[in-house]
């Protein structure tokens, strides 16, 4: 077993005693800086800065997996959609450029600015910033022309004052055990969420039903068609029933994908990758003609090393209508609201 899925096991599943109990202690000094962290940012003590647009913030407060990136994008291609000049601001996580921020293109190499924000800048076809700073990230994307920043997993980035926090919490696995890191996949306490302008949960298969204090929408990810990772051709996902298709995953939460092929009937062989990992060749060529499914942001990274067997997975964000409503005239006032102050 990986170090990823005995950490997955441990905060998802049915742990081993003796790994919490060395992990606890770890849990209680991780949660005591995160409060002076925290407490630094509110007296003072730590600078934060104000820009001059609105800042929205999508992030979560568990590591990975929740449908942060799906929610970015769609929220970005419905501001984008009412008018707004929308550029999404992000750490480039993975990247390995050495110069810090920079735009992000749909044919930017994901190896040096991270595959987050290149799935963000091909799929909302908004502006792009990428770099640790995000409040350098953030003047950029202004001095560019943006009216309205989305800061793409930035909850924990106090530096970097905001106007909005979008809270995406998975509807199934919800916080785990509890714990912060490293014995749970909490990166604040619970508690965090209430200082939220709204909560979205990511509904899936097995959710659960909970309430929270702050507004709450529900959405789902619906998978869509299927591109070729080579020639970008699409087909029908559903062609692919009853058959057997290698799945290559290196994202968060690999089991929620494969779960959602399974549905559909597809047979899947998985191949689970760490978060974010660079795929080599080696990584999707299994010596055989069954095709192999990844997900859009794995998708990115293989175009170079890609053939007719390899395809991307389309997915799209899906709320009700009266809660896409809600969300648009939140966020509206919340920008109002900002634009005067």
């Amino acid at each position: 077993m990986s170090l990823d899925s005995r950490f997955q096991q441990l905060w998802y599943g049915q742990p081993r005693l003796s790994w919490l109990s060395l992990l606890l202690p770890l849990s209680w000094i991780f949660g005591l800086l995160v409060y002076l962290r925290r407490t630094c940012y509110r007296l003072g003590l730590f600078k934060s800065y104000h820009l001059s647009k609105p800042v929205l913030v999508v992030g979560n407060l568990t590591v990975g997996g929740t449908g942060k990136t799906p929610i970015v994008i769609w929220l970005a291609s419905m501001l984008k959609g009412q008018g707004f000049k929308v550029a999404v601001i992000t750490r480039g996580y993975g990247g390995r450029s050495q110069h810090w921020p920079q735009r992000v293109y749909a044919n930017s190499d994901p190896a040096f600015v991270g595959d987050e924000a290149v799935l963000i800048a091909k799929n909302s076809q908004v502006m792009v910033v990428a770099g640790p700073d995000r409040v350098a990230a953030g003047r950029l994307a202004i001095d560019a022309g943006a009216e309205v920043l989305i800061s793409d997993d930035g909850l924990q980035h106090y530096r970097l004052q905001r106007d909005c926090e979008l809270v995406v919490v998975d509807g199934s696995r919800l916080f785990g055990n509890g714990y912060l890191l490293p014995a749970g996949p909490l990166r604040e306490p619970i508690s965090r969420i209430n200082q939220a302008s709204m909560v979205l949960v990511n509904e899936r298969g097995t959710s659960r039903a909970i309430r929270f204090s702050q507004p709450t929408h529900v959405f789902r990810v619906a998978l869509g068609e299927i591109r070729s990772v080579l020639t970008g051709q699409s087909s029908s996902l559903t062609n692919l029933q009853g058959q057997k298709a290698h799945v290559v995953t290196a994202i968060g939460h690999p089991h929620a994908f494969i779960s959602a092929l399974e549905s559909v009937g597809i047979q899947v062989i998985p191949h689970i990758r760490p978060d974010h990992a660079l795929l080599s060749r080696a990584d999707i060529d299994f010596g055989d003609q069954l095709p192999v499914l990844m997900t859009e942001k794995d998708a990115v990274k293989c175009q170079h090393i890609a053939d007719s067997r390899h395809w991307s997975v389309a997915s799209s964000v899906i709320f009700s209508d009266v809660d896409q409503q809600q969300i648009l005239e939140c966020v509206r006032q919340l920008m109002n609201r900002s634009t005067v102050g």
